[in-house]
């Protein structure tokens, strides 16, 4: 439960005034180590894949074929965690190189880039945990809070997200095609047509890639085709899992709030950074736990600075959780393990209809 005090209109412009000076003060300070941490991933994340698919190409020698695996599954979580959703939050525009632009990067996942500059980083970090505005909350399928309207498929609701977790990326992918108001009659086939355009291209490269030319590769070279095709699948199915994870924890634990439509009317900046905090959740970790999160272990700095490069935010989380307790603010923050089973209690709690709000975790 969280327990935060009720801030005066001076103690909230006060409060926004410091959390926007840390922002300057970071933004100020960006430059050459930010770009060369930028470019080094992008380095590791190809010596990653390129040293994994040449593993695989040794078959299904338990040995090769595991650290093949590993090292492509390394690579594709690096490329979406650390490299793509950060690049494509503009954190690296300031370098002017069209590599790192966030306005034209495209991720080696299912989802179009383009379909996630607008559900995600538009339409989630403008309305972060408002209800009926951000669609990430359950992501259409998972009754998470008591707050929520509950639906009889929400009853299976365990198997729902167990089988969302094994596909994350596609689970992701489809959620711009908002297939909810198709069904509703809220938008036409007509309107959906060219997305659906879109989206099955997307997936097709990305099959393409995975699952006919490094395997038909793999014959014209007298390796083993189906241990490819097996070493790409577990790759894939690895970084699923693992975004997952990573994404749930940071969103949807016992200390995470939510809010009804009626909070953005009028909003002021201080509003927006209290419903930010009290949204998002942190994962305490090491330097290597918190990269391969694309340092959304930090969510919370996540939520307050979306632009800023992630690499930034462990320093300062020092000072936003400091700024937290002189205002009386839960900093929410904890394992893996621990939010993870928090997570865990609201979806198999919330599966049941009689679960109202007076037992909600806000």
């Amino acid at each position: 439960m969280r327990n935060d005090r009720q801030l005066t209109a001076s103690e909230l412009q006060a409060f926004a005034a410091e959390l926007d000076d840390l922002g300057r003060r970071t933004r100020a300070d960006l430059g050459e180590v930010d770009a060369r941490y930028i470019r080094r991933l992008r380095n590791v994340i190809r010596l990653f894949t390129l040293g994994g698919r040449a593993l695989l190409l040794l078959g299904w020698f338990p040995p090769t074929w595991l650290l093949g695996t590993l090292l492509l599954g390394l690579g594709k979580i690096l490329e979406n965690m650390e490299l793509g959703h950060n690049v494509m939050h503009g954190q690296y525009d300031w370098m002017n190189e069209p590599e790192f632009s966030g306005r034209t990067y495209e991720w080696d996942i299912a989802g179009p880039s383009d379909f996630w500059r607008h559900t995600h980083n538009h339409i989630h970090h403008t309305y972060t945990n408002v209800l009926g505005m951000d669609d990430d909350i359950g992501y259409g399928v998972v009754r998470l809070f008591p707050e929520q309207r509950w639906k009889p498929f929400y009853r299976w609701q365990p198997l729902w997200v167990t089988i969302q977790a094994l596909l994350f990326q596609y689970s992701v992918a489809v959620q711009h095609l908002r297939l909810d108001k198709v069904y509703k009659g809220k938008m036409s086939r007509a309107e959906l047509r060219p997305l659906l355009k879109v989206f099955s291209a997307k997936i097709g490269r990305q099959w393409f890639k995975d699952y006919l030319f490094f395997p038909l590769l793999a014959l014209l070279l007298g390796a083993n085709a189906m241990a490819v095709l097996a070493g790409n699948a577990v790759a894939n199915l690895l970084r699923n899992l693992w975004t997952f994870l990573i994404i749930f924890c940071g969103h949807f634990t016992e200390r995470a709030a939510v809010f009804p439509k009626e909070i953005v009317v009028n909003e002021s900046r201080g509003h927006w950074y209290l419903r930010q905090l009290q949204g998002s959740s942190n994962l305490k970790g090491s330097k290597l736990f918190h990269i391969l999160s694309g340092n959304l272990s930090h969510q919370i700095e996540h939520h307050l600075y979306p632009d800023l490069p992630a690499r930034r935010y462990a320093a300062m989380a020092v000072e936003v959780r400091e700024i937290a307790r002189r205002y009386g603010q839960t900093y929410n923050c904890g394992s893996l393990s621990a939010q993870f089973g928090t997570v865990m209690r609201r979806i198999w709690v919330y599966r049941r209809p009689n679960v109202a709000a007076a037992g909600a975790a806000s």
